[in-house]
């Protein structure tokens, strides 16, 4: 099959590499000549640099670059069976683009967003024949990331979900099937990792160091909060903070913080413009965390049953499976364990009791327990391992 890949930038390119890696030809398309010259100069790094560590050999290499055709002319996708699209999170750009590509493609053609927090279902809207229409969400650095999560639109068929899922599955990922609302899983599921620690600071509990290394050191995650923050870049992680809590009517579980805010409009973005949360410049003075067992310990738990909630709820609404709602966090967020085995592991009762304690003391609705929760203390169950 051939692929399409719209939009030549960090992820599209990441896509057509992994395409190109299980075999496929791949018609790259961008309007902007210079993008595609850059993307052209950076995938040839990329695989150059894989020969040097062994990942690939030299003819590997070329023949991967070989099977990928850089081109600015959307007509060039006239024989594609998927397309998979990775432009700037706008909704009516999307939907225009993909009403021209409805034209150029045959009605078999597969039509595939990698949008990370807009509604699949309203995108599909803008297409013909929109059971052919899916979400397909790869993680950044595509290459690199294993995990792909599949939203079906109201309107995609059964046959287009297999179809897809069996390909990207094919191409080595590990695929989770998810239900077509704000965030998925994962941009759902992680906001509290973000905005509880984002509170944490606010209330003047801990700084920024310190609320990272109780995460790291003590909790095992691979980046704290706000280091991940100033990696991604504070615009976007806070655009997608926005879309989520906009997409769920304002639901204060989902609600943006304006100390994120103000340092977006600071231009304070992080390690890509040198200052976010943390200074990236050359002489900063490094902030050394208060290495405080029993508050980094406490700073861990209030964020972690935050965490557990948001797993608990979807699950409870049917968003994915237990199993894929784990294995989403552990593969596309990294994190050191599914939530729900956490949940486990810690206690449910004990998370209920936690998030009873939180409203109790803020009367704010982003601390109400998942009704699932409730119940499974109530009835002494587990999610993996039920008494008989």
């Amino acid at each position: 099959m051939q692929i399409g890949v719209l939009g030549s930038g960090a992820m599209g390119a990441g896509i057509a590499q992994v395409a190109a890696t299980a075999g496929h030809d791949v018609i790259l398309f961008d309007k902007n000549p210079a993008a595609i010259e850059r993307a052209k100069e950076k995938l040839l790094k990329i695989l150059n640099r894989l020969v040097e560590k062994g990942r690939l050999t030299d003819p590997e290499a070329k023949a991967i670059f070989g099977r990928i055709y850089f081109v600015d002319n959307i007509y060039a996708y006239k024989d594609c069976g998927l397309i998979i699209e990775a432009i700037i999170e706008k909704l009516e750009i999307k939907k225009d683009v993909f009403e021209q590509i409805s034209d150029v493609v045959s009605k078999d053609c597969i039509l595939a967003s990698n949008t990370s927090s807009l509604s699949i279902t309203s995108i599909a809207g803008a297409v013909d024949h929109p059971e052919r229409f899916i979400g397909i969400h790869f993680f950044n650095p595509a290459p690199l990331m294993k995990l792909v999560e599949i939203i079906p639109a109201m309107q995609t068929s059964k046959d287009t979900t297999k179809r897809a899922k069996d390909l990207i599955d094919s191409w080595g990922k590990l695929t989770v099937l998810v239900k077509d609302t704000p965030g998925f899983i994962v941009n759902r599921l992680a906001r509290p990792f973000y905005g509880e620690a984002i509170r944490i600071y606010e209330e003047g509990f801990a700084d920024f160091a310190t609320i990272d290394w109780a995460m790291t050191e003590i909790g095992g995650f691979r980046m704290g909060p706000f280091t991940l923050m100033d990696f991604i870049g504070n615009d976007v992680n806070y655009a997608v903070t926005e879309s989520v809590w906009t997409s769920f009517y304002h639901d204060p579980r989902y609600k943006p913080s304006f100390t994120q805010k103000r340092l977006s409009e600071a231009g304070w973005l992080g390690r890509k413009t040198g200052k976010g949360y943390f200074d990236y410049s050359e002489n900063a003075e490094k902030q050394n965390p208060t290495k405080d067992k029993v508050l980094g310990a406490q700073i861990l738990w209030r964020i972690l049953v935050m965490l557990i909630n948001e797993a608990a709820d979807a699950l409870y609404l049917k968003i994915a499976t237990k199993e894929d709602l784990d294995l989403a966090m552990e593969k596309g967020v990294n994190y050191p364990k599914g939530l729900l085995r956490w949940a486990d592991e810690k206690g449910i009762v004990h998370c209920v009791e936690t998030l009873d304690r939180l409203f109790d003391e803020y009367r704010e609705e982003r601390y109400r327990c998942s009704p699932l929760l409730r119940n499974m203390a109530r009835e002494g169950k587990k999610f993996y391992s039920n008494p008989a």
